[in-house]
């Protein structure tokens, strides 16, 4: 009997914390935030932006919706302008989702008016409740993950004291562990990380720590060149958490803030040995503009700079 009264009450908290949550956050209003997009639209604009490219089967199973409801609100989705559906390359019978550019407009809004809702919940607390916060939530997403997820599940936030001392040490002993650079290259992380702190000026710069189980396994950082152009820097992720998407999920984030601060361009600096970054770059529109061969961190490497016209 009192096993069963301890998971009544367990049952009554988590209900009682579900209604407090969503009234926080407003999905009972008929559009999501006050907007024109109920809470399952604005989902499916959320993910074909994340994705760029997708079909409704990968939604369907992705989101857990029904085909045919899932069909409806892209039917509708559709009617309005927002989604396109072409044709695959390679198999006809297939097709990829997208958003138009009128939808690519629309999530734009609805996304500045998502991240300013959840900064004003965000506002009144201080940066250590704010991170204590964040990692609550991590815990929930994680202990609520299906068993065979659990694994991928990771959660990006902003750098805080200390994080810039781990952003350097893997840098320091990733790259001479996968391509035999040696300690200049450490320096040279430093300087940048040192650069960026002194210099971080919010409005313009951003930062993204990874993190897996509480444990630091990757940065991505934005900085200002000037107010046309941004530069990524210091993306890494440890290799015991590659595969999980962490690296995607950093650099959508980088370059959704660089959208959002009307940047028109994101360039980086990277070098030919880098196959998994240069693949991952080109995938999301980044262009090869200049090559150097040269003799940097003990090795022989051709440097390249990659731009992306935002």
């Amino acid at each position: 009997m009192a096993n069963r009264t301890v998971q009544a009450n367990r049952i009554d908290a988590l209900r009682a914390f579900n209604r407090f949550y969503t009234a926080q956050i407003g999905v009972l209003r008929e559009g999501l935030l006050d907007s024109k997009f109920p809470l399952t639209e604005a989902r499916v604009l959320y993910e074909l932006s994340a994705r760029s490219e997708t079909t409704a089967g990968e939604l369907s199973r992705d989101l857990g919706l029904d085909r045919g409801y899932l069909s409806r609100i892209l039917r509708g989705l559709s009617s309005r302008g927002l989604v396109e559906k072409n044709p695959a390359a390679k198999d006809r019978r297939k097709h990829i989702l997208s958003l138009s550019p009128a939808g690519k407009e629309e999530f734009a809004v609805l996304n500045e008016i998502s991240r300013k809702a959840n900064a004003d919940l965000l506002a009144p607390l201080s940066d250590s409740d704010q991170s204590r916060l964040l990692e609550a939530m991590a815990r929930i997403h994680d202990l609520l993950s299906p068993q065979e997820d659990r694994r991928k599940a990771f959660v990006l936030r902003p750098h805080r004291p200390g994080d810039m001392g781990d952003v350097i040490a893997l840098h320091g002993r990733l790259y001479p562990e996968m391509f035999g650079w040696d300690g200049t290259f450490e320096a040279l992380v430093a300087t940048i990380a040192a650069d960026f702190i002194t210099n971080f000026d919010p409005d313009w710069e951003c930062s993204w720590i990874a993190e897996v189980d509480g444990e630091f396994v990757g940065s991505a950082f934005v900085v200002k060149v000037d107010h046309q152009t941004s530069k990524l820097r210091l993306m890494i992720v440890d290799k015991k958490a590659q595969g999980l998407g962490i690296a995607r999920a950093l650099l959508n984030e980088c370059l959704r803030f660089a959208r959002r601060k009307n940047y028109k361009k994101m360039t980086l600096w990277t070098n030919d040995v880098q196959t998994a970054a240069r693949a991952l770059y080109a995938s999301a529109g980044f262009v090869l503009v200049h090559e150097e061969p040269g003799h940097d961190f003990g090795v022989d490497l051709v440097a390249e700079t990659w731009d992306l016209e935002l």
